[in-house]
């Protein structure tokens, strides 16, 4: 059994998967000097994104195609009805939908190919397209890239994640977590966060309602499906901790890797009793599922684990010292994005839709209605960071030994390249 002791820490020694393994294959990486490729074939980035979407489609996104054939979404008949008008307005007219949107959206920031072309620029997400990124997918369907003088190309993490990626060169952009990121800094990594696509932390612990874990207390003795990182051990710990249970109890929890496998379908297996999942995307497709869960969200547990910000929009220091036009009309660009799925996420989710048809429709629209008024939350603008935010948090890290000391958080963050100004 794979136990936690309770300051966090692994019981004994085991295997690291995911984000943690793409960061030591980063500092390998980086220490050689030789930064990684991204996947090419010569084709289009459509091609490319459309073959990245094919063998390596996760379990979750071809579970949800499976429910939706098998049960007609049943469940999902409210919220076809509400989208159906907006689905109607998205296709009605591009070219107008899109000259109508530039024109009410003022000044952009701009740049420029030497050719007076499109400049070239590559994001990488941190998965599959999900209403996380509903924003990207928006500005991309609008125009909006094209506006700021881009072309931008979007791509799935595959052999090379968005964080090893960037920090490598081989992506201009990538999609992150602020843990993922300060623990690339405290190896030195140059990764710079210049959005917060989230506000506040929407990620729960979800353990199966018949277990009736009712708090973190409540986890002893239960199967934890890991996905290899650092963070969940010790974020786990100290939940336990904070509600009470004894050392004992939180060195009882056995850690399953589970790998990059669909926690949900695990839980309903019967193969883990406890995931740490997103609620705006896993909790709403287990209700669309009859998939009952204690949820334990971590923003309502902010006296024991700071809030921290994720996902986050990343590019690297070079870039920002070389072309901060290009990271200015990128965050600018993707700003609008999202300030558009906030204001009218129905006409959001059909546009995120249409770039990803193998989303299951109803859990698309469930959830960007969900999440879109979280995007921006009680900030002064879309991606706003506060360094209290970084500063707590890393200060926590390094607390429970996830790495050696704080790092330096003003490295960290940058709300410079954001339109608007902040609070």
């Amino acid at each position: 059994m794979n136990a936690i002791h309770p300051e966090g820490r692994p019981a004994r020694s085991r295997p690291l998967a995911g984000p943690i393994l793409s960061l030591l294959a980063l500092a390998a990486m980086l220490a050689a000097c030789t930064p990684p490729q991204l996947p090419t074939d010569g084709s289009r980035p459509e091609a490319r994104r459309a073959a990245s979407l094919g063998p390596s489609a996760t379990r979750e996104a071809a579970a949800a195609a499976t429910h939706a054939a098998a049960t007609g979404e049943a469940a999902a008949v409210g919220t076809e009805a509400r989208a159906a008008d907006a689905g109607a307005r998205v296709t009605a007219s591009d070219a107008e939908r899109d000259a109508a949107d530039l024109a009410d959206a003022g000044p952009i920031a701009r740049v420029a190919a030497e050719d007076g072309g499109l400049v070239p620029v590559t994001l990488m997400l941190d998965w599959v397209p999900n209403t996380n990124h509903t924003g990207i997918f928006v500005a991309q369907a609008r125009g909006y890239f094209e506006a700021a003088g881009l072309d931008l190309e979007i791509v799935q993490p595959g052999e090379v994640y968005a964080d090893q990626a960037v920090a490598g060169g081989a992506a201009d952009f990538g999609i992150s977590y602020q843990e993922a990121l300060t623990l690339a800094r405290s190896m030195d990594l140059p990764l710079v966060s210049v959005a917060a696509i989230v506000q506040h932390n929407s990620s729960a612990f979800a353990s199966r309602a018949e277990l009736g874990a009712r708090s973190a207390a409540d986890y002893t003795g239960l199967r934890y499906g890991s996905f290899g990182t650092p963070f969940e051990l010790p974020t786990l710990a100290a939940l336990m901790d904070c509600a009470g249970a004894l050392p004992e109890a939180i060195d009882s929890v056995e850690s399953v890797n589970a790998g990059l496998s669909d926690p949900l379908a695990l839980l309903s297996e019967d193969r883990i009793d406890l995931a740490w999942i997103f609620q705006g995307w896993q909790g709403i497709q287990a209700e669309r599922e009859g998939i009952a869960l204690d949820l334990l969200p971590l923003e309502a547990q902010r006296d024991c684990i700071p809030d921290y910000y994720t996902p986050i929009l990343m590019t690297r220091e070079q870039t920002i010292d070389e072309r901060p036009e290009l990271v200015a009309a990128l965050v600018g660009a993707v700003s609008r994005g999202y300030r558009f799925a906030i204001e009218r996420p129905l006409e959001a989710a059909e546009l995120l839709l249409e770039a990803a048809p193998e989303l299951d429709r109803g859990l698309v629209i469930d959830s960007q209605t969900w999440l879109s008024p979280r995007y921006q939350a009680d900030a002064s603008r879309w991606g706003e960071q506060r360094l209290d935010v970084w500063d707590a948090y890393g200060d926590w890290m390094a607390a429970q030994g996830i790495m050696p000391a704080p790092i330096d958080a003003r490295s960290a963050f940058s709300n410079a390249f954001l339109p608007g100004e902040g609070g």
